[in-house]
């Protein structure tokens, strides 16, 4: 075995001190960058809610507010048109309240009370031919819509509220409402007045509904409170007409 001399081994471990130094001093070093490096990172961001970061689920949207009052321009046409109260005519309520809105639909007026007449008749005749009664219930009157105008776009409303009418005129489609006749208080009527009757509706107010009321030649306009129309609102039902269904027709 070699044995160092007493110079060798002061420089053995002279160079020892300084490998222990340096290393030391690498090692000092990198703690010292991590711990600068966290210092300056940035935070992790904090989670946040929907509001504070992204908008809010949209809530569903309301239904638009009716406007105070409002009329569409219907046409309107007596179911006699020259006075004539004969049995046809006395039950022509349906065929006449039907061609005011179609009338309206198409943008037509009534040109002459002779057409108009000639068009009541033709369309009872029709009606007559293909089976159908003299009193029609509003799916009926829906069906013949389709059948002869070809207007197909019938909608039944059963139960409707004062609201939903209101909504159908503001929204520009004229209802065709059925009634037990002598609960509407119409002094034009002939008394006891029509046991089953229609008629239009085309407009409300602050407290009426304005209608085309084909029973009386003072029809145009007429108007109804909301509760007395929609009390005498009965759709046709043989021998029981104040327990008809409470039900309207529109077309869209």
């Amino acid at each position: 075995m070699m044995r160092l001399s007493g110079s060798q081994r002061r420089l053995l471990f002279s160079i020892s001190l300084i490998l222990y130094a340096v290393l030391l001093g690498l090692l000092t070093r990198d703690r010292y960058l991590d711990w600068r490096q966290g210092e300056s990172a940035p935070a992790p961001a904090a989670e946040v809610g929907p509001s504070e970061s992204e908008p809010a689920p949209e809530s569903t949207p309301s239904s638009p507010e009716l406007p105070k009052a409002a009329l569409l321009d219907v046409p309107f046409l007596a179911q006699a048109p020259f006075a004539v109260w004969d049995e046809l005519h006395q039950e022509a309520c349906e065929e006449a309240s039907l061609m005011m809105v179609q009338y309206y639909r198409t943008g037509k007026t009534f040109g002459s009370l002779t057409a108009a007449d000639q068009e009541i008749k033709d369309l009872i005749a029709w009606q007559t031919n293909n089976g159908y009664a003299v009193d029609v219930t509003v799916a009926q009157l829906a069906e013949i819509a389709w059948r002869y105008y070809r207007l197909d776009s019938g909608r039944v409303i059963k139960n409707p509220t004062t609201l939903q009418l209101k909504r159908e005129i503001a929204e520009g489609r004229p209802v065709i409402v059925p009634a037990a006749g002598r609960l509407l208080p119409n002094p034009y009527f002939r008394s006891p007045g029509p046991l089953y009757h229609m008629v239009v509706i085309k407009g409300y107010d602050n407290d009426q509904f304005i209608t085309n009321d084909p029973g009386t030649k003072r029809g145009k306009g007429f108007r109804y409170k909301y509760q007395d129309l929609l009390s005498a609102l009965h759709d046709w039902k043989r021998g029981d007409i104040l327990n008809g269904e409470k039900a309207v027709l529109v077309f869209d």
